[in-house]
């Protein structure tokens, strides 16, 4: 096999939550249909027209020293805690430029996406600017606030000198910056890389923001029901915060250290719709060519896909529309795929969706278990497909495969494929 076309398996996991502090915490609430979204209690809440949020299931501070802590905005605190887990986790217990590492530094990279960075930073500090004046104002503002501050801190926290990253699309960017990592290691440029996608947005002007293009649902008084995909009630999204991170490594790199390997990374497709900067193509035709790029691209059997994380972000129009694409591209066989929208319970993390709906997506492959979606009382007639409702699902033995959608604002849309082994 030629240095172009190395095969990419994943070999550990991380997060950070609304539904638990690592991997297995937010896995097992997944299963369990339990949701992350609670009301918002800060005083500043009271008169928002969106008064709900998915929050961290525990605090960052819990775990990262405070000192740390008031180095990092929230979002690579989020990420440096995913990345830590999902390292461990692939069985590395130094930075690759400490001596006693196997790995060579220059062989490994770090890619961690970010939709908006350190925006509470930059606010915050705006207000300290204005209240108390210049001299207040933190030296570590400009690194705290910067969106490719969370993959440098993780780079430098690994020793990553093949290359950092931080691929910015919106909602896409978690899965652009997972796609971007598979692409180093298949053409030769890093046999192991961190990647995935943190947000830490969680603030007023935020959420004010996205109230105001009716983007967000405004379900106060049940939170937890607040987050409904494909339900004929759905009304927006719920803004999430957290990280997920996985680490990809070569096949024969993986085989030579002896490691376990989750699955098989074959790929992503890439488009995008060049329609409007907030809503999708409503047709769903810019997904669909995303996904026929990536079954072209990659040469992956549509046969052998049988489950999917869905985009799925409880809005009316996109929600709809990719349904109608992959309806469009797998043509029948979507018949035989479970669709989960995880959404209805971590929320949406923007950013960070594509990183921690990898995670997910590389357990149900693991564990053979697609997780449930919740709230989802009365089916849109639109949905022609089949979604995973009140209680997980077994997923076939043998040879199976699984996509992770994401798309952004700006018409960015990206697809990622995971197989078994």
């Amino acid at each position: 096999m030629t240095a172009e076309n190395r095969t990419v398996v994943v070999t550990g996991i991380g997060a950070f939550t609304p539904l638990g502090g690592d991997a297995a915490s937010t896995w097992e609430a997944l299963l369990a249909g339990r949701s992350g979204v609670a009301a918002l209690t800060e005083e500043w809440a009271a008169e928002l027209p969106v008064r709900i949020a998915a929050r961290t299931a525990i605090e960052p501070s819990e775990i990262l020293p405070r000192p740390l802590c008031r180095k990092l905005d929230r979002s690579a605190q989020f990420a440096l805690i995913a990345a830590r887990e999902a390292w461990a986790d692939a069985g590395f217990e130094t930075s690759a430029v400490d001596e006693s590492s196997p790995l060579a530094p220059e062989r490994l990279g770090a890619v961690i996406a970010s939709g908006i960075g350190g925006v509470t930073t930059l606010l915050d500090q705006y207000d300290v600017l204005k209240e108390k004046g210049v001299r207040k104002v933190s030296p570590h503002t400009v690194p705290m606030l910067m969106p490719n501050s969370p993959s440098a801190n993780v780079g430098i926290e690994v020793g990553a000198r093949a290359g950092v990253h931080t691929p910015v699309s919106a909602c896409a960017s978690g899965a652009e910056a997972i796609g971007y990592a598979i692409e180093m290691i298949r053409t030769g440029r890093a046999d192991v890389v961190v990647a995935g996608g943190t947000e830490a947005a969680i603030h007023p002007l935020p959420i004010v923001a996205f109230a105001n293009m009716m983007a967000m649902s405004k379900n106060n008084d049940a939170p937890q029901h607040a987050s409904r995909p494909y339900d004929k009630a759905r009304d927006g999204f719920v803004l999430g915060e957290g990280a997920g991170v996985v680490v990809l490594e070569s096949a024969e790199h993986a085989a030579a250290r002896g490691v376990r390997v989750y699955c098989e990374a074959v790929g992503q497709g890439l488009s995008s719709d060049a329609h409007h900067i907030a809503q999708p193509e409503p047709t769903g035709s810019g997904v669909a060519r995303a996904l026929a790029h990536l079954f072209e691209s990659t040469g992956l059997d549509k046969a052998e896909v049988v489950h999917v994380n869905a985009h799925a972000t409880s809005t009316p129009q996109g929600d709809i529309a990719e349904i109608k694409a992959l309806r469009k591209e797998l043509g029948e066989h979507l018949d035989h795929v479970a669709i989960s929208a995880t959404k209805s319970m971590t929320g949406h993390l923007l950013g960070g969706a594509g990183g921690i709906e990898t995670v997910a997506t590389v357990q149900a492959l693991y564990h053979r278990v697609a997780p449930p979606t919740i709230n989802l009382d009365d089916v849109d007639d639109d949905v022609d497909a089949d979604i995973v409702r009140i209680a997980p699902r077994e997923l076939p033995q043998g040879r199976i495969a699984a996509l992770n959608n994401s798309f952004g604002f700006g018409g960015h849309n990206v697809v990622l494929a995971f197989r078994s082994v």
